[in-house]
C-alpha cells in the first residue's frame, strides 16, 4: 500500500469520525446521524457495495442521516478492511462495514484471522435466500424429481455453483442433500466462475441443478430461462409465489445469505444506539422501500444481541457441514 493511500484512509476515517455524532432524534422522527461513513470490504458493483450505497441512500432521503461516504477497501476475501477497521478502530467511530455469510465462512476457513466477534456487531439489516434452479425444459420439476434423479444416476446428476467448492452455492446444495437423506460429501458439484457458463451449462446437461441466489434465480425464472424447484425460506417469498420452499418438499433446510453491519471495536454505546435507531426507523420509510424492491432484497432485521445469535447459529451450522464436507 502506498503511503499516499494509507494516508488519505486515515485522513477519510478521522475526518468521518470528527463529523460523526449521534445527534437527538428530532421532534418530526427524522435526523438520528449527523454523517456515516461506509466502508465496503469489495469492490464497486458487488453485492456488499451495493448494500452500503443502498441503505445509504435510503437514510439521506428520508432524512434520518445527514450526509453519507463511502469507501471500498478490496482484498483478502473482505480481511483487508476487517484488519483496517480494527487496527484503527480510535479513528473510525463514524465508520459502519457493509459484510455477510462470507465473514462466517472465510473466518472459518482461516481466509483471514479475526471474526464477527472481533467488531461490533450494528445490525443485520437484509436477506438473499438461496435457491436451486433447473432448466425451463428439464423433466425435473421439482426436488422430489431431482432427488429422484440423482439417486437413479449419481455420476450424471451434478450440481453446479458459482462458487469454489466449499462455498456458498456448494454449501447450500449439500445442505439440500442431506436433508433430503443423501449423503452431503457424495453428489457431483462443479463450480463456475461467472452466470453465464453456469446457465450454458444447465441447458447443455451438463448439470442437472444450478445453487443460486433466490434474486438471481427469480430474474432468471421471469426471463423465462429456468424454474425454480427449491428455496431455502420458511415460506413462500413474495418476490416470486410460484417458487415453493424445501421445507414444504419435505426437505428440512433454511438458509439466508444476510448482509448487515459492523463497527469498530469500542464503539461508545450511544454511537452504536444511533445508528441501530437510524436502521430500525428506516424499514418504515418508502425510500428504503423503494431502494428494497429495485434489488429484490428481503427485510431481515437483526439488532446487536439478536444480531449475534444469528450469527452463532450460523456459524455452528456451517462449520458443521464443512466438516462433514472436508473443509475444515
Amino acid at each position: 500500500m502506498t503511503f499516499m493511500k494509507m494516508t488519505r484512509r486515515v485522513v477519510l476515517a478521522a475526518a468521518a469520525a470528527s463529523m460523526t455524532f449521534a445527534s437527538p432524534v428530532l421532534a418530526d422522527g427524522h435526523k438520528v446521524v449527523d454523517s456515516i461513513h461506509f466502508l465496503i470490504p469489495g469492490g464497486a458493483g458487488g453485492g456488499w457495495d451495493g448494500t452500503a450505497r443502498g441503505t445509504g441512500e435510503a437514510l439521506t432521503k428520508a432524512g434520518l442521516v445527514g450526509t453519507a461516504s463511502y469507501e471500498n477497501m478490496s482484498g483478502g476475501g473482505g480481511g483487508k478492511a476487517i484488519g483496517y477497521l480494527i487496527e484503527n478502530a480510535a479513528s473510525n467511530h463514524g465508520t459502519i462495514m457493509v459484510n455477510s455469510t462470507p465473514i462466517v465462512i472465510r473466518s472459518l476457513t482461516g481466509v483471514f484471522p479475526q471474526n464477527f466477534r472481533d467488531l461490533t456487531l450494528v445490525a443485520g439489516t437484509i436477506g438473499d435466500y438461496a435457491a436451486l434452479v433447473v432448466g425451463k425444459d428439464s423433466p425435473i420439476n421439482s426436488m422430489t424429481d431431482l432427488i429422484a434423479a440423482y439417486k437413479a444416476d449419481p455420476s450424471g446428476t451434478a450440481i453446479g455453483g458459482g462458487s469454489v467448492p466449499g462455498g456458498m452455492d456448494h454449501l447450500v446444495a449439500a445442505m439440500a442433500m442431506e436433508a433430503a437423506g443423501e449423503d452431503p460429501t457424495a453428489f457431483k458439484y462443479i463450480p463456475y466462475d461467472a452466470g453465464g457458463k453456469a446457465m450454458a451449462a444447465l441447458l447443455s446437461g451438463e448439470i442437472a441443478a444450478l445453487s443460486t441466489g433466490f434474486s438471481e434465480a427469480v430474474d432468471l425464472a421471469n426471463a423465462g430461462e429456468v424454474k425454480i424447484i427449491g428455496v431455502t425460506s420458511d415460506e413462500r417469498v413474495d418476490a416470486y409465489k410460484d417458487a415453493p420452499t424445501m421445507k414444504e418438499q419435505g426437505i428440512d433446510t433454511t438458509f439466508v445469505n444476510w448482509r448487515g453491519f459492523f463497527a469498530a471495536p469500542g464503539l461508545p454505546e450511544e454511537q452504536l444506539v444511533a445508528y441501530q435507531t437510524a436502521l430500525t426507523k428506516m424499514y418504515d420509510t418508502p425510500e428504503w422501500e423503494e431502494v428494497r424492491a429495485r434489488n429484490g432484497w428481503v427485510n431481515i432485521h437483526n439488532n446487536g444481541d439478536d444480531f449475534r445469535a444469528f450469527l452463532e447459529n450460523q456459524e455452528q451450522v456451517i462449520g458443521d457441514l464443512m466438516k462433514k464436507l472436508g473443509f475444515l
